[in-house]
């Protein structure tokens, strides 16, 4: 059994990779932390929560930061919907989060079991930075940290060069990757070539029939196209289920921009080695579109 702790601002793609770590029964999720990304605090605390209780599972869901550290947030409600979820009309109020606060709980789960908690991060950093920060060795005891964020390629989806998740709050990126803790990073890029879901793949998924594939489909409304709708988060969730899903990795230097207004949260991707800086993540530089696909399918079949 591998032990998971998730941490994610909860919209239609997180909602996904919850699904698929909640439907697999090699994966005990140790707890769920939500921060404030994609939407509000508060949304992402009511659609995390409906996520679970739509898969069926007792798993505890805990409030973490309401914004970031150091910069007003701002939310990718223009994407997901006003409920992150579509705006499909999902009853997504008057849950009730575990007691605890995530910063509290991802310190107290790792310490519990050092060595063994895989960290999927699907959100800004913000609730693991402050973790980090509050207790520096806590890096040296995670198994490992799956990052769904950044652009090893250099082209951005929030300015020209970085990816929401990192911009959102920089400065707790910056921190994550300066702290050693094992990182994979899975970026924009990956999932824009790898985890686009086409038309005719969607309507594979939804006519498997259930709830959950329904679900799935449907939440993304807000953002899908004539081409499909990128899911990130699931992919980065499937090579932390199976890490064959990524079939080609470097171990590479990354740091992260924090000064500069145009380049604000972009990933600097040290792929020759310019910087003489110690590797200090896995980056992720292609996937399997179809064992990916084959893992969401799987997780959403009765």
């Amino acid at each position: 059994m591998r032990h998971f702790l998730i941490d994610t601002d909860t919209a239609s793609d997180d909602a996904v990779a919850l699904v698929m770590a909640l439907r697999d029964p090699h994966v005990q999720i140790e707890a769920i932390t939500v921060v404030a990304g994609n939407v509000s605090l508060d949304q992402g605390l009511q659609n995390a929560l409906y996520t679970v209780e739509l898969c069926q599972k007792q798993v505890p869901v805990y409030r973490g930061m309401a914004a970031p550290t150091l910069r007003p947030l701002e939310t990718a409600q223009d994407i997901h919907g006003q409920d992150g979820m579509g705006d499909i009309g999902l009853p997504l109020s008057g849950r009730i989060p575990a007691t605890g606060h995530a910063v509290d709980i991802i310190r107290e789960t790792i310490n519990r079991h050092p060595g063994e908690i895989t960290i999927v991060a699907l959100a800004p950093l913000t609730n693991i930075a402050m973790a980090i920060l509050l207790d520096p060795p806590l890096a040296s005891k995670v198994k490992e940290c799956i990052i769904m964020g950044g652009t090893a390629q250099g082209i951005g989806n929030i300015n020209p060069v970085a990816e929401f998740n990192i911009w959102v709050d920089p400065e707790a990126a910056k921190i994550v990757f300066s702290s050693q803790m094992p990182i994979t990073m899975v970026d924009w890029y990956t999932s824009t070539a790898f985890a686009t879901v086409s038309p005719t793949e969607a309507s594979t998924l939804r006519n498997i029939g259930t709830t959950l594939a329904k679900f799935c489909v449907d939440i993304q409304a807000t953002h899908a196209t004539e081409k499909g709708f990128v899911i990130a988060d699931p992919i980065a969730m499937a090579i932390a289920l199976d890490r064959s899903v990524a079939t080609e990795t470097k171990r590479l230097f990354v740091d992260i921009e924090t000064v500069s207004a145009i380049s604000r949260g972009q990933t600097i991707v040290d792929h020759l080695g310019l910087t003489k800086q110690q590797p200090n993540a896995d980056v992720v530089l292609s996937a399997s579109h179809e064992r990916f696909l084959q893992i969401l399918l799987k997780s959403v079949q009765d």
